[in-house]
């Protein structure tokens, strides 16, 4: 595995997915949080909030963006909006791109001591939200943003945010997120949790190896029916050009080694999640949204298997002054990625205007 440097405490190192191509490599830094009370009424022990940052706070203290990463992502989630001339650019944005409880490197399953595997307590995306709240208010000294900027589930966590600290950031981007977890996004994520579970590595009671015959079910679900679309995939041509194409993406997945325990309890997290759940909306998602009082811009592709795009547009119909811009791709979930250039600069052009 590849290690980003030391950040925040001298000499910490953590194992790190290998630096993709389009990464930005930042130094790697933490924060202490000590213990996380959890809205359930669960403490997570010794918490530890992960992040980078890009860029640097100017006077004003008034150029502060936060990421956030989606499921099993990291800090790394969004780099392709980050960089001289794009959306989020170092020169003018103070960037702090956090990693959510349970991806690996903020206090998961698979690193906590005290709480390992299935010990840890289950968390929702508030909990997520409440962590970076303490990071940018007891370490770093922010008190308020500009904007939240998230994918997916990232997308989701800004939603929240700007729900849960109303007036503490100018504006948001969410893009394929949704305010409150679709029925079909629900099942992708307990048919995903299956595949792993099925495996002969699951012992009813967490894993004993890697679940290698659940791994490849598991990828083919989330990496290739749930987060694209037969559009998206017709250029494969052949049975021949699919199975190539899905071994590849296999290989990937496989040399990332996203934790099994750590999926399925962001997984939990993510088909629990409603923005109408906290904050005594009562369960009223749609009074939730109707609180918000940043500017909103919500960024969703024409189809999406995983998230539904019309959860987007409901989410920004709901928001005051919220704006739902189009993305013009056929790579469903994928599309708020820099898999295809084309998609990549959409995004970095409708951002970058929103922001500016």
């Amino acid at each position: 595995m590849a290690q980003c440097p030391s950040g925040g405490r001298a000499g910490t190192a953590v194992n790190h997915p290998p630096l993709a191509a389009d990464h930005v490599d930042a130094p790697h830094r933490e924060f202490a949080l000590g213990d996380l009370k959890l809205e359930s009424g669960d403490t997570i022990l010794g918490y530890r909030q992960s992040y980078v940052t890009h860029g640097a706070l100017n006077a004003e203290r008034s150029n502060a963006v936060l990421i956030c990463a989606s499921l099993s992502g990291t800090h790394h989630r969004l780099d392709f909006l980050i960089g001289a001339g794009k959306a989020l650019d170092p020169a003018h944005w103070f960037v702090i791109a956090t990693d959510p409880i349970g991806n690996g490197l903020s206090t998961s399953p698979s690193n906590s001591a005290a709480q390992p595997g299935m010990r840890f307590p289950r968390f929702a995306l508030r909990d997520m939200v409440e962590a970076q709240h303490r990071l940018l208010r007891e370490h770093l000294g922010i008190e308020r943003l500009h904007a939240v900027v998230g994918a997916s589930m990232g997308g989701m966590q800004a939603l929240q945010w700007a729900v849960s600290h109303p007036a503490l950031m100018d504006r948001i981007v969410a893009m394929t997120p949704m305010a409150k977890t679709s029925p079909w996004a629900v099942l992708v994520t307990e048919a995903s949790r299956s595949c792993l579970m099925a495996d002969p590595a699951w012992t009813g009671d967490g894993f004993s190896a890697e679940p290698e015959r659940g791994r490849r079910a598991f990828v083919a679900v989330m990496s290739a029916l749930a987060t694209k679309t037969p559009a998206a995939l017709a250029p494969l041509g052949d049975r021949d050009g699919a199975l190539r194409w899905f071994d590849g993406v296999l290989a990937q997945q496989r040399a990332l080694a996203v934790d099994p325990h750590d999926y399925l309890y962001q997984s939990w997290a993510y088909e629990a999640h409603d923005v109408g759940s906290g904050d005594g909306f009562g369960g009223d998602t749609e009074a939730a949204l109707r609180s918000v009082r940043a500017k909103a811009l919500v960024l969703c592709p024409p189809e999406d298997l995983f998230n539904p795009a019309a959860a987007g547009r409901a989410a920004a119909t709901a928001m005051p002054g919220a704006r739902f811009v189009e993305i013009p791709s056929a790579q469903g979930h994928q599309a708020a990625t820099s898999l295809m250039a084309e998609d990549a600069a959409f995004l970095n052009r409708t951002i970058a205007a929103f922001l500016a």
